[in-house]
């Protein structure tokens, strides 16, 4: 059982709770400014589980964030909770080297439904701050830059926009309905498998109202209205500190 009010107090969500398009804007954008997606446990040797009153307790009382099984699983608990009807879909992620995309399974995504379908995702890392209408061909203006959703066949792919205008895939899906345990193997390859990229690297990256700022290994990364800042922290104490201070996170 969740907590609603608990849950959007950890978000810092004020408003109507009644499940309306408005709502969900703005209970997904509260959430990705307030919630890093972030694989801290795996370094930590913390096993990482597909059990949703696990993770919405990682997310609510330990102030902790996590990847899309974790983020995109609590989010649908907090939104069935209010009303919304969710389905959790499987998502192949687009291959930066290569090309290509991952198997099924390998990204967890949302489709919330409310008359029209909307897409939601809170677990992404990089990628829309509002939901998007579950509509191929529409071009769609986010905080966060230009998407659309193209039909091939059967599968939608989400594309963004990047600063020369060219389409570049994030990850394709169908919207067959799936089970939390349905992505129990996969999560289990990302946080142990040595060619998984969440094993490679330590990442804590959230959304902020003018950009985002990123901890990737020893690297802060902060983006602010298109400018960058990269500084190299010299200690675990340093990185520590940058954890506790800009991610609100104590290990």
């Amino acid at each position: 059982m969740v907590d609603v009010s608990s849950y959007l107090a950890r978000i810092g969500y004020t408003g109507s709770t009644a499940p309306t398009v408005e709502v969900l804007r703005a209970v997904h954008f509260a959430h990705l400014l307030t919630v890093p997606f972030e694989n801290l446990d795996i370094e930590l040797g913390r096993e990482i589980v597909v059990d949703q009153n696990v993770t919405v307790g990682k997310v609510v009382e330990l102030w902790r964030g996590g990847f899309c099984y974790e983020l995109n699983g609590a989010f649908a608990a907090l939104l069935r909770a209010m009303g919304f009807k969710v389905t959790l879909i499987s998502a192949r992620v687009a291959r930066e080297k290569g090309g290509g995309e991952g198997p099924e399974f390998d990204h967890l995504t949302l489709r919330v439904d409310l008359g029209e379908p909307w897409l939601a995702d809170v677990g992404f890392g990089e990628s829309f701050l509002e939901p998007l209408r579950l509509e191929a061909a529409t071009e769609q203006v986010d905080p966060a830059g230009r998407f659309r959703l193209v039909r091939r066949g059967e599968r939608f792919e989400l594309e963004k926009a990047d600063t020369a205008g060219r389409w570049k895939r994030q990850y394709s899906f169908t919207l067959l309905p799936r089970r939390m345990e349905d992505f129990a193997a996969m999560c289990q390859y990302h946080q142990t498998s040595p060619d998984s990229s969440f094993t490679q690297n330590r990442l804590c990256t959230l959304a902020t109202a003018d950009g985002r700022i990123t901890l990737s290994g020893m690297k802060l990364i902060v983006t602010r209205s298109g400018s960058r800042e990269e500084t190299m922290l010299s200690s675990d104490e340093e990185t520590t500190t940058v954890l506790r201070e800009r991610f609100g996170i104590r290990l």
